[in-house]
């Protein structure tokens, strides 16, 4: 199981917090999203043997935010 921290560019309300943790929570080894709206951070779960990082980013990406960064957590 891998830990990762997106920063997230463009995400401003509740719909938006809604339209990135089901669609992303929704790719196949994805175990867990959760969004911090206010620090514009994304954490992640994911299984990298079901699912790649670039998938990950291109879901968020087609939801029309823009990934900025990322860093690995502990």
């Amino acid at each position: 199981m891998e830990k990762i921290t997106l920063e997230v560019k463009g995400m401003s309300c509740g719909h938006c917090v809604k339209a990135v943790e089901s669609n992303v929570g929704a790719l196949n080894g994805v175990e867990m999203v959760k969004v911090h709206l206010t620090e514009g951070l994304v954490d992640i779960d994911f299984n990298p043997d079901m699912v790649t990082l670039n998938q990950i980013k291109d879901t968020i990406d087609d939801q029309g935010y823009d990934v900025e960064g990322e860093r690995v957590r502990a």
